[in-house]
């Protein structure tokens, strides 16, 4: 008997957690200036608002730009003693395979070219002109940059490294690999504008997300919906963030690293979709931007494993699209 009362114990506690209805968790906030969506299918009662916030905190102490006491910000301000962490090593990694692959186009020295155009933390450079920009591309250049025994070391002390167009990415991939190190198989996790999506949404359908169209006027309208499966999505575009000069001409933060000047492209928008990490699709979508539109298709050629939707201006003005994906209007 006292065998059989076991027994029934074992399998009711079996079924209480069978029973366990899980529900969707949401967590928004701030982070990486902008704003971040963490979605996933849970029991209600395991939030993990305190252990998100620690990940961002963690990142931002890493490879933000805009704290002064960042990790990167010692190492750009020529502080050679900074030991760098698992995060910065992985994101170097990272942007080190995608500089190479990308022929230098993706290239996070961009930096001390970002500051001067006055897209970064640092104080721009008044009336930039040719002269200056050339003088200041001694100091772009990834491969002038290696990381070795966990130290960064730079051909130029100048060199300054930015990772914010991989960083907001890679904060998804990390956020993600936390929710399924405690058995979350379902989540989207959205920072930025960067998405990491597994599993199924509380209906049971793929994660469904919305492309926007390239509006200038800052008005927000779809260009197409994609449900993604087990992927990562990455979009971006020039067409929000830019600044006006004194003669009403418009600067995109893309800035060309052969140049030093802000791309200007027929490529509008570039949404990348992969099985890879968040933080590669991020790279490849800041890459494509600075490609233009026939570079990028190029590129893709030999990239089977990267899907896009590519919102592109024609020699007429007109605007069109390409996709490589199936999407849905």
């Amino acid at each position: 008997m006292k065998k059989i009362l076991i027994l029934l114990f074992v399998l009711a506690n079996f079924s209480c957690v069978d029973d366990i209805k899980k529900e969707e968790i949401h967590i928004e906030g701030i982070a990486f200036g902008s704003s971040f969506s963490v979605k996933y299918l849970e029991d209600s009662s395991k939030k993990y608002d305190q252990s998100i916030d620690s990940i961002i905190h963690a990142i931002n102490k890493s490879l933000s730009t805009y704290i002064p006491t960042s990790d990167i910000s010692r190492i750009n301000k020529g502080d050679s003693t900074v030991i760098v962490d698992e995060l910065f090593k992985e994101v170097f990694t990272k942007s080190k395979r995608i500089h190479q692959e990308t022929n230098g186009i993706f290239d996070p020295s961009i930096g001390i070219l970002v500051n001067a155009w006055g897209f970064g933390p640092e104080k721009p450079i008044e009336n930039l002109d040719s002269i200056k920009v050339k003088s200041l591309l001694q100091f772009v250049g990834f491969e002038k940059v290696v990381l070795k025994d966990n130290f960064v070391k730079k051909a130029y002390p100048e060199i300054y490294l930015d990772f914010n167009s991989i960083a907001p990415g890679y904060a998804a991939d990390v956020i993600g690999r936390f929710l399924e190190s405690k058995n979350i198989s379902d989540y989207m996790v959205e920072m930025g504008g960067e998405i990491r999506a597994r599993g199924k949404n509380k209906h049971g359908n793929d994660w469904k997300i919305a492309i926007e169209n390239p509006n200038f006027d800052g008005s927000r309208s779809f260009a197409a919906f994609i449900s993604l499966k087990n992927q990562s999505l990455s979009t971006s575009g020039n067409y929000r963030k830019f600044k006006i000069d004194e003669k009403g001409q418009k600067y995109a933060h893309t800035i060309n690293t052969k140049t030093g000047f802000s791309s200007k492209t027929d490529l509008l928008s570039a949404s990348v979709i992969s099985n890879a990490d968040c933080a590669d699709v991020d790279g490849y979508a800041t890459a494509f931007m600075a490609m233009g539109y026939q570079k990028t298709l190029e590129f893709l050629k030999n990239r089977p494993d990267l899907k896009v939707f590519l919102i592109y201006s024609k020699p007429d003005g007109t605007i069109a699209t390409y996709a490589t994906v199936k999407f849905e209007k």
